[in-house]
């Protein structure tokens, strides 16, 4: 396991080893989506990870897709996210937040009513949402029109700007799982035409601008994408996500980015190939694998050079001391599904450490 613990050099940051813990959405924002002090303790309890990447967090008001997420776009939520990175970086570790729009996964008994909006009037179709009225259908979107793009960019640098204002090392712009930048980068979702439709270099157009504009905030390594060119969660698509990846990790050559992070499969196997052999052959920066990673695979893939890191979901989650874990050869803790979204500190901040 010697090659997980290996420092890294990721972009501004040295990670102490290439554990990280992967974005994961656990519904514990308080009310107005406001972090409060048990996800403060949870955060901090794992931060021997190489790096955290908290959860999916709301960069604009009204794009609510979970109900009890975190936001970043109000004074209170920065107040809260500045406990959690006080936190963190108390008991050693670092953090940077994932910044999202949830795009069509939104719901409008989430969002005072209003219509959620996407690249194209298409729906998620054959899966429901959580709401205060309980799971409901998706509803259609409303296809956003060229006009309106320049003032999603501009939610997305307010959002890196208050990330940077709460404390955070950097920041991952979410990029995959069917939320609204990744709704236009694959052609099953957007069907529009003019400059963010068609051709790959058209639909990649929206979250290069967003890119451009965080790195503005942030400076050169400071930032990192998340993409997802196989699942199918959130109702997804796309008729050539080889080719989407590796199109991708060449222009992405042109970024100053931390990293590039990187799903290598489907979570319901209904899309299959190899999108990590292409991201590691065309991006020269380093290169994040997720996705059902046991630590053996894990060392193996970053000593043959494939992977430079790997984050690790659930087993985090469950382990909040996953690395002493791994190094000591211990079992681990089983996560438990039930408590994924629940609220509390049940599932959450009660998995016990490694005796």
């Amino acid at each position: 396991m010697s090659a997980l613990f290996q420092p890294l050099q990721v972009g501004a940051l040295t990670l102490p080893n290439r554990i990280l813990m992967a974005p994961l959405t656990r519904c514990r924002a308080e009310d107005d989506h406001v972090p409060g002090d048990l996800m403060a303790t949870h955060y901090a309890q794992r931060a021997s990870a190489g790096l955290l990447i908290a959860e999916a967090t709301m960069a604009m008001e009204g794009n609510s897709a979970f109900w009890h997420e975190p936001g970043i776009h109000s004074a209170a939520q920065v107040g809260g996210w500045k406990h959690v990175t006080d936190a963190v970086h108390k008991a050693g570790g670092r953090i940077f937040l994932q910044v999202w729009h949830g795009g069509r996964a939104c719901h409008p008994l989430l969002n005072d009513g209003a219509q959620p909006v996407a690249p194209s009037a298409l729906p998620i179709r054959n899966d429901e949402v959580h709401t205060p009225e309980g799971k409901k259908p998706y509803v259609t979107p409303r296809a956003l029109a060229d006009d309106e793009l320049p003032g999603i960019v501009a939610g997305f640098r307010h959002a890196a700007e208050n990330a940077l204002a709460a404390g955070f090392d950097g920041i991952e712009v979410h990029g995959a799982n069917g939320y609204l930048l990744d709704e236009f980068l694959r052609d099953g979702s957007n069907t529009r035409s003019g400059p963010y439709g068609g051709p790959i270099e058209n639909r990649a157009r929206l979250m290069l601008e967003v890119l451009d504009a965080c790195v503005g905030v942030w400076g050169a390594g400071r930032v990192g994408l998340r993409l997802s060119p196989l699942n199918s969660y959130n109702d997804m698509r796309d008729s050539d996500p080889v080719g989407l990846i590796t199109w991708m990790a060449q222009r992405l050559n042109d970024y100053p980015l931390a990293y590039l992070h990187v799903m290598r499969g489907d979570f319901f196997g209904q899309q299959k190939g190899d999108v990590v052999t292409p991201a590691r052959a065309h991006y020269k920066g380093v290169l994040i694998g997720n996705m059902g990673y046991t630590p053996q695979e894990a060392a193996s893939a970053i000593e043959s050079g494939q992977l430079d890191a790997v984050a690790f979901g659930t087993a985090f989650l469950a382990n909040p001391d996953l690395p002493a874990r791994i190094k000591a050869g211990a079992s681990l803790n089983k996560p438990h599904p039930a408590t994924f979204y629940s609220p509390g500190p049940e599932g959450y901040t009660d998995y016990p450490f490694m005796q």
